[in-house]
């Protein structure tokens, strides 16, 4: 058994893993029930939002999933566990699902081929057990890759996101306090000069004091990847601050905890933000109050950031504006056999 107690945690989603690499279903279910308490609270991406446990995981989020991809496989890239706010043990893993696609998924028309889903998913443990979990899963890009993605295209690149390019992202024990920590700082202070945009502009978030000149940031689909800080900045964050430049993230909204050159950020919200200027990705600027959940990993590498993985939760984005983005997906389809 880990002497450190985030190596315990880590070691403590291992067998949950092991059963979703080789998924059948009683084993997956039996997996959950002996990881979670029976009552933990369970936040999935729209259209699943909160679920009865790890039950309602298993029946409402994973069994309609494997219905439509019978050989359903889970690949973790990164797994990192550290100290959330007040003093919370928290396990984040970031990857892919991945399989067939031969039976219809949330109204999505199956392919016949493989398909990839990413997923970032934070576990909360309290006790030896997971008290919590909060974790995106990429629908849209299932709909991108069954060419039903109904909504606007996406100014980024698509592709299938890699994991970390030193193939080192399930981090082992034992745990080095030191690098957990001088990677939390760096990432703690770019989030807080990314807020000095309100004041003084682009100059104000000192990018290049952060990150590093070959950075790659891996947006959600919908969104997509930019290299570089001028791709970053070309393919996301102009469109985005200028469609919301009063965007609020804090590090008190969420979870940021480091394990050696990686750091996690969990928060169910984690941004809360208004839609004016010309609008974002085809959304209209309706002067709409929206929040955002975000959930992130990145990289570190001498001193700057080198690699940043995004998901956010497009859909619900989209249900708190009013649109429907699964009706546009029936309308889009409809027609097909």
């Amino acid at each position: 058994m880990p002497s450190d107690i985030h190596d315990r945690n880590k070691a403590l989603i291992v067998p949950l893993r092991r059963a979703l690499y080789d998924y059948e279903a009683e084993a997956v279910r039996a997996a959950l029930l002996a990881a979670f308490d029976r009552d933990a609270e369970v936040h999935l991406a729209t259209p699943f939002e909160d679920l009865d446990g790890p039950e309602g995981l298993y029946r409402d989020a994973f069994g309609p999933l494997h219905a439509a991809v019978p050989d359903l496989e889970r690949r973790d890239t990164i797994v990192i566990a550290g100290d959330g706010a007040n003093g919370t043990g928290w396990v984040g893993c970031c990857g892919y699902y991945t399989g067939t696609f031969v039976a219809p998924w949330l109204e999505i028309p199956p392919t016949g081929h493989q398909i990839a889903l990413r997923f970032h998913e934070f576990y909360r443990v309290n006790e030896g057990r997971v008290a919590e979990m909060q974790a995106l899963w990429d629908i849209p890009e299932v709909m991108m890759q069954a060419g039903a993605w109904p909504m606007a295209p996406t100014l980024g690149r698509e592709w299938h996101v890699p994991g970390p390019a030193t193939q080192d992202g399930i981090v082992p024990g034992p745990r080095d306090g030191e690098r957990s920590a001088s990677s939390r700082r760096l990432v703690a202070d770019m989030l807080s000069a990314l807020g000095e945009f309100a004041a003084g502009g682009v100059e104000a978030m000192r990018l290049a004091d952060y990150w590093h000149p070959r950075c790659d940031w891996y947006g959600p689909s919908g969104i997509g990847t930019g290299r570089g800080i001028a791709g970053f900045r070309n393919w996301h964050q102009i469109p985005f601050l200028n469609a919301m430049p009063d965007r609020v993230g804090s590090l008190g909204a969420g979870h940021l905890f480091g394990d050696g050159d990686y750091v996690g950020f969990t928060g169910w919200p984690g941004m809360h933000m208004t839609i004016t200027g010309d609008g974002w990705m085809g959304i209209a600027p309706s002067g709409q109050r929206i929040t955002m959940r975000s959930l992130d990993f990145w990289r570190c590498e001498n001193g700057l950031i080198r690699e940043n993985w995004v998901l956010v939760d497009l859909l619900h984005v989209y249900r708190q504006i009013g649109v429907d983005v699964f009706a546009r997906l029936r309308e889009f389809n409809k027609a097909r056999g």
